[in-house]
């Protein structure tokens, strides 16, 4: 933290500075540039105080006051709306990301890229670098930039279809949950067909196009590019491009990327997470014993639970600071308070998924189980912040209508305008998934994966992880507070890397290791 932070008492200076933030957050989703601020002593003042972050040059991200040097997550936050913000900025429209970064974009990727190329009518070449070894590259070549770019989270590129036939063979190698996404976006090969009929380069690239969507079981859209290349006396050779055993994702109507990569990280996963998981037991205890059990270990997964929370300017914000009810190191007694009213949330929400879990020993589907009764789950969770008035009640009504991100995480959740039918389609995968082990991990990293609410996301995803491990006769499992770096970097393996075994190997791990003696000498430690 800079030492020239201190405690404003009621600083006008600083309420009138972030209301101006406020303002340039909500227009610009956090990015600032340095002619947005006309009053010079403003930003420097929002600088100082932690509340602004510079990026580069003239570019400022709103930031917390308690993030350190090292803190990525306002970076990551940020990261496309900077991209977009200085893109425009700088060339307008005339310009457009190369096809593999707008392919990424199309198919719902979640992961901030280590380096993004920009094509432009009309520039010189150039590396920006940025933050935490991530950067923007940027040359000229006006063939490459179509006339009729696509605008995706105000980013000028290609179309999905045209894309598709400029990638070369490596996209598919590298990065083939977004082939196989954006091949099923497609609706017919008719799409491709004029970028492919365009030139004699493009025939490597029909071939190629025509074996994939043979591999993904789509063999009348590969016949239909091999009859247009036919009438040109041209044979196509078949060659796939793609290196999995099988595709992830059926041919169907959907075309939501983000319900389509759902649908391929179970398909791709499920049998990763049966390979290292131990067989279910199976529900064999009497209901009313396994419960006691759970309850046994309600005080170990109380204190170890965990929350990640994401930090914006807000309008009550404003208002402690100007009242000098605010403290940039933080306030030890609100933070007592919260404490207290998190832990009250926690024991009913607790006792709810007790009731949960009792409909799934009784042989109730526990998907369905979990579907109806996680908002109840959520609701009891921040009742108590609710009442004393913390927790707006409207938050508990449903699910956030706005961005969030996971702190230091290069994951970004879904957005909110996804959220409705990525959670449908989680429901309808643990319901019809017949392996308790593939429901429990799944449920609960796509869960996170998605985050639906502004908060307690994780403490939801590990109430359903325990409610579906209970479908298996699995016991509760706590995820331990001193293995939380483990576990963080797992969940992380799987949403960035899309390696889901280290997550079930450490939630097998810690299903194994729990013990209440051994987690009483832990706590005792700590």
């Amino acid at each position: 933290m800079n030492s020239s932070r201190g405690k404003p008492k009621g600083n006008p200076t600083l309420v009138a500075a972030l209301k101006t933030l406020k303002r340039l957050q909500e227009k610009h989703d956090g990015v600032v540039e340095a002619s947005d601020l006309k009053d010079d002593e403003q930003r420097i003042l929002l600088v100082e105080t932690g509340f602004l972050r510079p990026v580069m040059k003239g570019w400022y991200i709103c930031s917390s006051p308690s993030d350190n040097d090292a803190d990525t997550t306002a970076w990551y936050a940020s990261f496309w709306a900077f991209v977009s913000g200085y893109l425009g900025k700088r060339f307008g429209k005339r310009y457009c990301l190369n096809p593999e970064a707008s392919l990424m974009l199309h198919t719902g990727n979640t992961t901030v890229p280590r380096q993004v190329t920009c094509v432009t009518i009309d520039s010189g070449t150039s590396k920006v670098d940025l933050p935490f070894n991530t950067s923007l590259l940027v040359y000229p070549d006006k063939n490459r930039v179509p006339n009729a770019r696509v605008e995706v989270r105000g980013l000028q590129a290609w179309p999905v279809a045209e894309a598709l036939c400029l990638v070369g063979p490596s996209f598919f190698v590298n990065n083939p949950r977004e082939a196989e996404i954006a091949l099923a976006t497609v609706r017919h090969a008719s799409e491709l067909l004029p970028t492919l009929l365009a030139g004699d380069k493009m025939v490597t690239a029909a071939g190629r196009l025509a074996a994939a969507f043979e591999f993904v079981k789509r063999p009348d859209e590969a016949e239909h590019i091999q009859k247009a290349f036919a009438k040109l006396k041209i044979t196509l050779k078949l060659v796939n491009p793609f290196e999995l055993a099988e595709p992830t994702i059926t041919p169907s109507k959907e075309r939501s990327p983000y319900v389509l990569r759902l649908r391929s990280m179970w398909a791709g996963w499920r049998q990763d997470v049966i390979d290292v998981f131990p067989p279910a037991p199976g529900i064999k205890q009497q209901a009313a014993d396994y419960l006691a059990q759970v309850q046994e270990r309600y005080v170990s997964d109380a204190y170890n639970s965990l929350s990640i929370e994401g930090y914006r300017v807000t309008d009550e914000l404003i208002e402690r600071v100007a009242s000098g009810d605010w403290n940039p190191d933080g306030d030890s007694q609100h933070n007592r308070t919260r404490d207290a009213l998190a832990a009250r949330g926690y024991y009913q929400a607790f006792q709810a998924v007790k009731e949960s879990i009792g409909k799934v020993l009784a042989k109730n589907n526990a998907g369905l189980v979990a579907k109806r009764d996680h908002h109840e789950w959520y609701a009891e969770l921040f009742g108590a912040s609710v009442t004393a008035g913390i927790v707006e009640a409207s938050q508990l009504t449903g699910y956030r209508r706005g961005p969030i991100f996971i702190r230091n995480s290069m994951h970004t959740p879904l957005p909110s305008d996804a959220l409705l039918d990525s959670l449908e389609t989680l429901w309808d995968l643990i319901e019809t998934e017949p392996e308790a082990s593939v429901r429990a991990v799944l449920g609960h990293h796509l869960f996170v994966f998605i985050h639906p609410y502004f908060d307690g996301n994780g403490r939801i995803g590990r109430f359903l992880m325990n409610t579906l491990l209970a479908s298996g006769g699995y016991p509760w499992t706590v995820i331990r507070m001193s293995r939380r770096d483990v576990y963080m970097k797992a969940l992380e393996a799987a949403s960035v890397q899309g390696q889901i075994k280290p997550l079930a190997e450490f939630i097998a791990q810690e299903m194994n290791e729990w013990s209440p003696e051994r987690e009483t000498k832990n706590n005792a430690k700590g």
